[in-house]
This record gives structure tokens, C-alpha cells and sequence, in this order.
């Protein structure tokens, strides 16, 4: 029998942890923890999450989460990132948002912005996650990335109050005036 700390965590671990107020996910079964996100954080998300509505939802397209919400990519990849566009609604379960998504948002926050950028972007990556976005509350800024293979490509980025428009959905345009504080 063996004995000892199980050293890859999976789906029933995570969804055993108490609830505390923080951002629990698990990349590769290692368990990471984020503090709760500012006021700033949270209004960009907010604001950005009803221009998406407005257009996946208002068309059809598909349905948009905020965080909390669980996206089980593999029974060792749990994450909860800022937004969700989910295009196939039959990912959507009682446990959350099952396999890879269409687009995930990460807001940027000082406390984050390596972790997101570098462990969960790469694994986005070799999970097949078709776009990903960062947006950026401090610097006013958003960047909008394309898997190719298994590397992000940019295919937007936009600042400060410039209307940005996304070539891979026709008539997306992110007014980035709207987000910032």
C-alpha cells in the first residue's frame, strides 16, 4: 500500500477544497491559489463581459462566464479564468465549462500577470484553447491571441480608447474607452 502525499491532484481534490474567497485552479495537478482581484480588475472584466455578451450572446454565438466558474480542461487542469465564450453549449455541465472553450480572458493584475502569461498561456496552448486574451487595467490595454499549433499568435491589440475590431469574428468590436476606470 502506498503511503504518502499524492503528488498529482485532480478534479476530485480540487472540488474538495473549501471555499475561501480565493481563486483556487490546478495546472499539470499542481494546485495554484490567486487573491481576490481588485475593484479596477473588476470592473474592466464587468465591462468587457458585456460587449462579448452583447455580440455571442445577442447573436447566437454562444454563451459568456465570469469567474468563479470552473473550465475542467483535463482531470488535472482546473482553471478559472476572468472570461469564458463558450461556442459549443454542450461543454457547459453541472461542474462548470468541460474541455476547451473558445476564448478565455485574463484580466492582468500585478499579483498575476506572470502567472498568467507564461504557466497558464502555455498550458492554454498545449490544451488546445483556440483564443486567448489578456486585458490589461493598468496599462489600458489588450492583446488578443490566436493558437497556431501549439504557439499564440497576435492577431489585435489595441490601448488606451481606441475601438478595436477582431478579424475572426466579423462586427466584434471591443470599445476599449468603456473598460478602464
Amino acid at each position: 500500500m502506498a503511503t504518502g502525499l499524492k503528488q498529482i491532484l485532480d478534479y476530485d481534490d480540487y472540488a474538495a477544497i473549501p471555499p475561501d474567497g480565493k481563486r483556487w485552479e490546478l495546472l499539470e495537478g499542481d494546485v495554484h491559489v490567486t487573491p481576490a482581484p481588485s475593484p479596477q480588475h473588476q470592473w474592466s472584466s464587468r465591462k468587457l463581459q458585456r460587449q462579448l455578451e452583447d455580440y455571442f450572446e445577442g447573436r447566437g454565438l454562444g454563451r459568456v462566464f465570469n469567474a468563479p466558474i470552473d473550465v475542467i480542461l483535463t482531470p488535472h487542469d482546473v482553471v478559472q479564468p476572468d472570461l469564458v465564450v463558450v461556442t459549443n453549449l454542450e461543454q457547459i455541465s453541472a461542474r462548470g465549462i468541460e474541455g476547451p472553450p473558445t476564448l478565455l480572458v485574463e484580466v492582468l493584475s500585478p499579483s498575476t500577470v506572470t502567472y498568467d502569461r507564461t504557466t497558464k498561456s502555455r498550458r492554454y496552448a498545449a490544451l488546445g484553447i483556440p483564443h486567448l486574451w489578456f486585458l490589461d487595467p493598468a496599462g489600458r490595454r489588450l492583446e488578443c491571441f490566436r493558437l497556431d499549433g501549439q504557439t499564440w499568435r497576435p492577431v489585435l491589440e489595441g490601448d488606451r480608447n481606441h475601438t478595436v475590431e477582431h478579424p475572426d469574428w466579423q462586427g466584434l468590436a471591443i470599445r476599449l474607452g468603456d473598460l478602464w476606470m
